[in-house]
C-alpha cells in the first residue's frame, strides 16, 4: 500500500503546549512507573517463554501451517480481541473480520488467532431501561475482559475490533495494561444514511406530545437505524472513531468508511498487515508509548473541534489513567477556549457522519488543526512514520484496486455547511464547557445549544428518576420555565445511566417558548441536543454532593458562557439543609443490577472517569 505524504506543521499553540506540559508534570511519577513496567514486559517472541505444554495448548486448534509457524521462532503471533455480536448493528460487520484478518496476517508472514471476545451492549437498546444502568460499568468489564484475552502472554501484536460507546474506551484501557504490545484498532464504519436525524427527532417529539402513535414512531426509527454499521449521528460511537484516528491508533482516514465495501475490506487488510510489520525489531511503537500526554491532548482537541460526545469527559480521563497520566476537566476547559468548532454533524447540525466524511472528514479537520498549531504532530502512531502529518490524507482504491492515500485539500471544505476551516469556524471555541458553583462541578455540551439558550435562570423541579420527569411532562406539570433536576443518577447510585429519553420532552418544552434546562449527576448522551444540560455533576448526590440540597421551587442559574452552576438560595439556609431522602426507586436489583453492587460501591468520581479500576490509586 502507498502511504500518505507529509508536510511541515505550524508552531504549536501556546495554550496547547502549556496544558500538555502541566499534564506531563502532574503525571510525571505515575507515567514513569508505567513506562518502567512496559520496559520490563518486553521481549519477543513472547510465546517461547512458555513451557512446551503451555505452547502446545496455544496452537492445538490451529491448522498445520499455522501450527508449524507458531512452533517456530520467527513468525509473529497476532491476537484479535473482538467485540463482535450480531445484535449490535455497528459490530455485526465484525463477524467476517477474523477470517479476513487471518488471511492478511498469513500473507504478511504471521499467524492470527481470536484471543478473546469482550461484551458489547447497545445503548440504543437499553436507553431508558434498567439495562442502561450497567452501560458505563461495561467499559471497565470490557477492560478486564481484554486483559483476560491478552493474559495468555503468547501474542506479539494485537488487533482490537470495537466501535461503540463503552467498547472502544474499554478496549484501550485493557490494551494499555499490555502496553508493551503493538496494537491497532480496526473500525467497521457507519451504516449508509437513512431517515435524516432531523426527521427522526421530529418523530420523537411528536410521539412525546401524543400526536403520533407507536407504529409511526417505530417506522421512523426503523428507517433511521436500518443496516449494519454505526448509527449515523455524531454520538459516542462515532466520537470514539474520531478519537482513535486523531490519537494515531487507526490507519489514516479509516473511521467513517461504510461497512462491507471494497475500501473497508482493504483498510482492514492494511491494518492486519501493519500490525505484523510493527512486530519487527524497532519497527513499531507499542500502544503504551503511543498513548502519551501529547496524544491525549490531541484527542481532547479533536473532541472539542468536532463537538463530540460529553461521554468522553469520562472516557478520556479513564484512558489516561490506564497509561499513568492524570487528566481533569480544567484541561478540557482551558483547551476549549482556544479550539474552534469545525464540524456541524447531528446533533450539532443537520448532517450525518457520512456527509461529514464526504466533505473531507477527519483528514480535513486534522489538517486544519495542524495548520493552526492546535495538534501535536511529533507523536507516534500505528502508521510508524511522519507523526500525525500523514493523517491529513484520505484513503481510496486506485484504478488497480490498490489502497492509496491522497492528501486532502487544506484550504477549502468539501461542504462548508458541514466542515469549516479554522479561518472561518462555526464557533470560535470548542463545544464543551466546565461548570462550577455551589451545586458542584459538571460539564455541558454547548455546540448544539443556541446562544440564547445558554443562560437559564428558573425554578427547580426535583426528580429521582427520568420516569418521574416523563410522567410530570405528560401531566402538563412542566409547562413553564423550569430547570429539571434529576438526582441519584451518579455512578455510585445506579451506575450513571444516560438520560437520553429526556431529550424529546424537554425539547418540546423549549419549542413552546419556555426556558428549560436539565441538571443531573448522571449522563446525557452523545446524542444530546438543543436543550442545555449540566451533566456529570460531581460530587454525586449519593456521596453527599450539594445537588442533593436542591428543593422544588429553588431558583437555579445555569450560565454556560460564564461556566457557572448555582442555586440562588440564602447561604445560611443552603448550608443548613440536610441530605435528601433516599432515592424513590431501588436501583440495586433486576436486569443484572445485583451483579454490579461491587462496582457501584467502588466507582470513582466522574471527573476521574467514574471508573472502578482505581488506576490512579497509589501504587498503580
Amino acid at each position: 500500500m502507498s502511504k500518505p505524504a507529509t508536510s511541515n506543521s505550524a508552531p504549536l499553540n501556546s495554550v496547547v503546549a502549556r496544558v500538555t506540559e502541566r499534564i506531563a508534570e502532574r503525571s510525571r511519577d505515575r507515567r514513569a512507573a508505567y513506562l518502567a513496567r512496559l520496559e520490563s514486559a518486553g521481549g519477543k517472541p513472547r510465546r517461547h517463554r512458555l513451557g512446551c505444554a503451555n505452547l502446545a495448548h496455544a496452537f492445538a486448534a490451529c491448522g498445520a501451517n499455522d501450527k508449524a509457524a507458531l512452533r517456530g521462532e520467527k513468525e509473529p503471533s497476532i491476537g484479535i480481541v473482538t467485540a463482535y455480536n450480531d445484535m449490535l448493528s455497528a459490530h455485526q460487520p465484525y463477524e467476517r473480520y477474523p477470517a479476513l484478518i487471518r488471511e492478511s496476517v498469513r500473507a504478511a508472514g504471521g499467524v492470527a488467532q481470536v484471543a478473546g471476545g469482550v461484551p458489547a451492549m447497545c445503548d440504543g437498546v437499553t436507553q431508558g431501561y434498567e439495562g442502561m444502568e450497567l452501560s458505563l460499568f461495561s467499559r471497565d468489564v470490557i477492560a478486564l475482559a481484554t486483559g483476560v484475552a491478552l493474559s495468555h502472554a503468547t501474542f506479539d501484536g494485537v488487533l482490537c475490533l470495537g466501535i461503540c460507546d463503552k467498547i472502544v474506551p474499554g478496549l484501550v484501557i485493557g490494551s494499555l495494561a499490555f502496553g508493551h504490545l503493538p496494537t491497532v484498532f480496526v473500525p467497521a464504519g457507519p451504516m449508509p444514511s437513512g431517515l435524516s436525524n432531523a426527521d427522526k427527532a421530529k418523530a420523537r417529539q411528536l410521539y412525546a406530545q401524543g400526536k403520533v402513535g407507536r407504529e409511526e414512531l417505530l417506522d421512523a426509527e426503523s428507517q433511521s437505524y436500518h443496516a449494519p454499521g454505526t448509527c449515523t449521528f455524531y454520538g459516542t460511537a462515532n466520537t470514539n472513531q474520531m478519537l482513535m484516528e486523531i490519537m494515531g491508533l487507526h490507519l489514516p482516514g479509516a473511521s467513517f468508511v461504510n461497512p462491507n465495501t471494497p475500501l473497508r475490506d482493504a483498510l482492514t487488510d492494511a491494518a492486519a498487515r501493519r500490525v505484523v510489520a510493527m512486530t519487527g525489531p524497532g519497527a513499531g511503537t507499542p500502544i503504551g508509548r503511543i498513548v502519551d500526554e501529547r496524544a491525549l491532548v490531541n484527542g481532547i482537541v479533536g473532541l472539542l473541534a468536532t463537538g463530540g460526545s460529553t461521554n468522553h469527559t469520562l472516557h478520556i480521563p479513564a484512558i489516561a489513567a490506564a497509561a499513568g497520566i492524570e487528566l481533569n476537566w480544567e484541561d478540557f476547559s482551558e483547551l476549549s477556549a482556544v479550539v474552534p468548532l469545525l464540524a456541524r454533524v447531528y446533533p450539532n447540525g443537520s448532517a450525518d457522519v457520512n456527509r461529514f466524511h464526504q466533505a473531507g472528514g477527519m483528514p480535513f479537520v486534522i489538517g486544519q488543526l495542524i495548520d493552526a498549531g492546535l495538534l501535536h504532530t511529533d507523536v507516534a502512531t500505528v502508521l510508524g512514520e511522519g507523526g500525525l502529518e500523514p493523517y491529513r490524507a484520505m484513503p481510496a482504491l486506485d484504478e488497480g484496486g490498490a489502497l492509496a492515500w491522497t492528501r486532502s485539500a487544506t484550504d477549502r471544505s468539501g461542504d462548508p455547511a458541514v466542515v469549516a476551516t479554522t479561518a472561518a469556524p462555526f464557533a470560535a471555541e470548542g463545544g464543551l464547557r466546565v461548570l462550577t458553583g455551589n451545586l458542584g462541578r459538571g460539564v455541558i455540551k454547548t455546540s448544539a445549544v443556541k446562544p440564547e439558550h445558554r443562560l437559564i435562570q428558573a425554578p427547580a423541579r426535583v426528580f429521582d428518576t427520568q420516569e418521574g420527569v416523563q410522567a410530570a411532562f405528560r401531566a402538563g406539570e412542566l409547562d413553564r420555565d423550569v430547570i429539571v433536576v434529576v438526582r441519584y443518577q451518579g455512578p455510585g447510585a445506579n451506575g450513571m445511566p444516560e438520560l437520553h429519553k429526556l431529550t424529546p420532552p424537554l425539547g418540546v418544552l423549549q419549542d413552546k417558548g419556555f426556558k428549560v434546562a436539565l441538571v443531573t449527576d448522571g449522563r446525557m448522551s452523545g446524542a444530546s441536543g438543543k436543550v442545555p444540560a449540566a451533566i456529570h455533576v460531581t460530587p454525586e448526590v449519593k456521596t453527599g454532593g450539594p445537588l442533593g440540597r436542591v428543593r422544588d421551587g429553588d431558583v437555579l442559574r445555569l450560565d454556560a458562557e460564564a461556566g457557572t452552576l448555582d442555586a440562588l438560595v440564602d447561604a445560611a439556609e443552603w448550608d443548613g439543609r440536610g441530605a435528601p431522602p433516599p432515592p424513590s426507586e431501588d436501583a440495586s436489583h433486576g436486569c443484572g443490577r445485583e451483579l454490579f453492587a461491587l462496582f457501584r460501591g467502588a466507582a470513582g468520581p466522574a471527573e476521574s472517569g467514574a471508573s472502578v479500576l482505581g488506576l490512579l490509586a497509589p501504587g498503580n
